[in-house]
């Protein structure tokens, strides 16, 4: 049996990108923050961001563009995926970039100083296209 599923719950990093493929599907592309606290063997408290980029297709896509903007907090489920391509310079070296393929997006209450309000409002994914041309 395998098993391929990230979680994550963090705030987005920068304004996400928007773009339609080839085939005209729309993809949005952007990056989350994670953080980790925890208290080492000094009690001192210690943190460690992570920064992971995550894409979305279809109406999720478009969904994304229109509701999220840098500071956003997420939900985001998905699965990992890898992908590899030839360096524009020297085409024998190869450049990885591993990226969450989002399942469902869901935002987190507004950051705002006036407001605080909860939105439970989420975005289903359509599946990838096999012609993503990044």
């Amino acid at each position: 049996m395998n098993f391929n599923q990230a979680i994550l719950c963090g705030n987005v990093t920068r304004d996400p990108e928007f773009r339609l493929l080839p085939s005209g599907q729309p993809v949005c592309s952007y990056s989350l923050a994670t953080n980790r606290f925890w208290t080492d063997k000094n009690s001192e408290k210690q943190e460690q961001t992570e920064f992971h980029r995550v894409i979305s297709f279809g109406k999720q896509a478009e969904f994304i563009n229109q509701y999220v903007k840098k500071g956003s907090l997420l939900l985001v489920r998905g699965r990992l995926q890898t992908r590899s391509w030839a360096d524009t310079k020297n085409p024998e070296f190869r450049h990885y970039r591993t990226e969450i393929v989002a399942d469902t997006v869901e935002l987190g209450p507004k950051l705002s100083k006036h407001e605080e309000s909860a939105v439970a409002s989420t975005a289903e994914a359509e599946p990838p296209p096999d012609d993503i041309p990044f």
